[in-house]
């Protein structure tokens, strides 16, 4: 298959990823995955044939402009405002925001992405359990590939889901940037910084 070939397959797998990101909330791993096999069907998809991120959250850019441009911003604002809340309240943890609610993609169905850099796991569950919230502990992906996962607590809060990734307080030195230059955390004061240019 030839190159224009193979960049058309891509662009038309990361188009379908966007719409189930954006209408059902699905992951990007997830949609990636169930819009190769809709479009391919079985056919054992090669690496080159998959989209980056980086496409796909343009893609979810220009999907959410399309079909839900009089909804999505106030939306985003909304679960920023909320984000901003939230981290206030869990300061003295370092937290940081990342995916769809920093880089502007985030939808009716997206959920509130917290990396806190805290010295004990156990203390950020204890500060939870003192707020009386309910909380349910997973792992996730360390943002350095290599590295073992990091524990997440899912909890719902203001009737939005959120879920802190609990990083050692050595981890933030880790990378805030992605490869392409996209910023991929931001503390307090820079959300506070976009929510007022966004108000502007």
């Amino acid at each position: 298959m030839n190159t224009t070939n193979i960049e058309s397959l891509r662009a038309e797998i990361a188009a379908t990823a966007a719409r189930m990101i954006a209408e059902d909330g699905a992951d990007y791993g997830t949609a990636k995955r169930k819009a190769a096999k809709q479009i391919l069907g079985n056919t054992k998809v090669r690496g080159d044939f998959m989209p980056d991120n980086a496409q796909i959250e343009e893609e979810v850019r220009q999907y959410n402009a399309l079909f839900f441009g009089d909804t999505q911003p106030a939306r985003l604002l909304q679960l920023r405002k909320l984000a901003l809340r939230l981290m206030e309240e869990l300061e003295v943890f370092s937290p940081y925001l990342t995916g769809a609610v920093l880089n502007g993609t985030a939808g009716e169905h997206s959920d509130i992405h917290l990396q806190l850099f805290t010295e004990s796991a156990k203390d950020v569950e204890i500060f939870l359990l003192n707020k009386n919230v309910d909380f349910e502990v997973s792992e996730t992906a360390h943002f350095r590939k290599r590295t073992e996962p990091v524990e997440t607590l899912s909890f719902m809060w203001s009737n939005e889901g959120v879920h802190l990734a609990l990083y050692e307080t050595d981890d933030l030195r880790g990378a805030v940037r992605a490869t392409d230059g996209r910023v991929v955390r931001a503390d307090a004061n820079a959300l506070r910084a976009l929510i007022t240019e966004t108000e502007e």
